[in-house]
């Protein structure tokens, strides 16, 4: 029996316009509308999907951890994360978070809060760490 893949992983946003304005700018991509308040974006085998929750009308609950997105090109998602204004203000052991580091396990990444409470952290390809 295989191992079960990740395909999909859900964002909740409290507007759905919103989210997709931010992700699209941060992700390069517009993404798709999927029927009713959902938005997906397209990130390798798995899709990123913003759902917006009750209309809007209840508190969407940010994830409780970081979502690790490998790209090949760090300084162009880091670039756009800066003019977004999003980059973390954490210190990741005693390194800025919203600066592109070498950290202590040998990724070369960075770290972003959306405007939603989400955490992203952007790994650049070649540098992640699978604990193999």
């Amino acid at each position: 029996m295989s191992a079960p893949r990740l395909f999909r992983l859900t964002l909740q946003v409290p507007s759905l316009k919103k989210g997709v304005a931010f992700y699209s700018k941060l992700l390069g991509q517009r993404g798709r509308k999927i029927h009713g308040s959902r938005h997906y974006f397209d990130c390798g085998a798995v899709i990123v999907a913003l759902v917006e929750i009750s209309g809007g009308r209840a508190k969407a609950h940010p994830i409780p951890d970081y979502v690790y997105l490998l790209v090949r090109n760090v300084r162009m998602y880091h670039l756009r994360a800066r003019r977004l204004r999003c980059l973390s203000r954490e210190m990741v052991h005693g390194e800025s978070g919203g600066e592109i580091v070498r950290r202590p396990w040998g990724e070369r990444s960075f770290y972003v809060d959306d405007p939603f409470g989400n955490g992203l952290c952007f790994v650049e390809a070649g540098t992640e760490y699978t604990g193999r």
